[in-house]
Parts: C-alpha cells; sequence; structure tokens
C-alpha cells in the first residue's frame, strides 16, 4: 500500500482493461493505460490494472451473480479505489463487449450506499483509456463517462484519451508508436492529473450529505 509522501493522502486507483485479449496477449490498451500507470506510480497512488478477460464475469445487474462469477472480486477493488479507469479497444466504433459488461455490473450495484448513506460510487472519480484504427473514439467515450456519472462517479475535466491512427485500417497503437503522438500524451498527462487532482479534493472534502442521501421506502 502506498501513500501519498506529499500530504499523507491515501489514494488508489484500478484500471480495468476491457481488451479481448487475455492477459498473456499483448493488449494496445494496456500500453497506452500503463502511460497512465507510469503518472499515477510518480505520485505515489497505490495502482492495480485488472485484464477483464482474464475473469469469469457472469451477464447480469448486480454486484454477485452466483456460484462461478469472479466479478465480486474485482468490484471489492473498485470500492476500495478513489480513481477507477476504463480501457476498452474500438471495434466497429464501438467499445467493447466487455467494457459494456463492466458498466452493466457496475450499474447493478449503485444502488448500495456508502456509511454516509450516499451511493455507494459517491467521492470516486472516473476517466476513459481508448485505442484502435478506425473512428469512434469519442463516441465510445462518451457512453462510458455518461454510465459511471450517472452512477455517481465524479468526473473531472478532459479525463478520456485516446489513439486511433489515421481513418480506416491500420496499425494499432504499440506497432504505430503511439507513444509518440503528442496529442494522446498530452491528454494522457491531462487525464490522469485531474483524476489526482479530484481523488484528493474529495478525500479531503467529500460530497456533503445534505440533499444526497439515499431516503428509505420503508
Amino acid at each position: 500500500m502506498v501513500f501519498n509522501r506529499r500530504d499523507n493522502l491515501m489514494i488508489k486507483a484500478i484500471l480495468l482493461n476491457a481488451s479481448l485479449k487475455s492477459g498473456d496477449e499483448v493488449s494496445n490498451t494496456e500500453s497506452l493505460m500503463n502511460e497512465a500507470v507510469h503518472i499515477l506510480n510518480k505520485n505515489n497512488i497505490d495502482t492495480e490494472m485488472v485484464r477483464l478477460a482474464d475473469y469469469r464475469i457472469a451477464y447480469g445487474v448486480s454486484a454477485d451473480e452466483g456460484a462461478g462469477d469472479e466479478w465480486p472480486e474485482i468490484f471489492e477493488k473498485v470500492k476500495s479505489a478513489d480513481i477507477l479507469i476504463i480501457g476498452t479497444p474500438l471495434w466497429l466504433g464501438e467499445k467493447s463487449s466487455l467494457a459494456t459488461q463492466a458498466i452493466e455490473r457496475l450499474y447493478g450495484a449503485s444502488g448500495m450506499t456508502n456509511e454516509k448513506g450516499q451511493y455507494i460510487f459517491y467521492n470516486k472519480v472516473a476517466g476513459v483509456v481508448v485505442t484502435g484504427n478506425e473512428d469512434g473514439a469519442k463516441h465510445a467515450s462518451a457512453s462510458i463517462l455518461y454510465g459511471l456519472s450517472h452512477i455517481g462517479f465524479t468526473i473531472p475535466p478532459n479525463v478520456d484519451t485516446y489513439w486511433v491512427g489515421e481513418a480506416g485500417p491500420g496499425p494499432s497503437y504499440i506497432e504505430a508508436e503511439g507513444n509518440h503522438n503528442d496529442f494522446t500524451m498530452q491528454h494522457n498527462k491531462i487525464m490522469t492529473y485531474n483524476l489526482i487532482h479530484f481523488a484528493k479534493l474529495l478525500k479531503e472534502h467529500p460530497i456533503p450529505t445534505e440533499g444526497n442521501v439515499v431516503e428509505s421506502n420503508s
């Protein structure tokens, strides 16, 4: 566990890689996400990346779909984190099916509350990383960021970074050395530092309970 040495705030980040490739395969999405990891580590943020394809995630919209479902393990990591970054490749201009599934499963737990009676994802910040060799980065980012905002995550400004290369089929992020793309790297830096800043801000000044406590139906 790593503590921020500047202000002693303990900040944790979880990155969910929604690549359709398993963990023993090279992932362009992970490669770009690692640029964010580099900045997080440099700022002493306790960081973990999860390759969703390595888990048996059941279909459904609840926090736990029963026997054989490994989503609860991932969900516990999200609950303990202050920063969530979802990374997805593009297929036919859309986020991956695993990214959709992750959003669905997070949505299934969105009715839960924290110790103050607020929705469970309050005081957590989120961003998105997208890779591909075709258009759709802004569409996928908008879909993911809206979904996360709707269930309670705080979305700071400019928390999406992407690489799609030139229009039409072509080389992917690693092959095309997308890490040399000034636009992508600048947006990665903006995204990561804004996530860190707002995570610290909410850690010290959480969202007030006034008007933000879930009313009981009982």
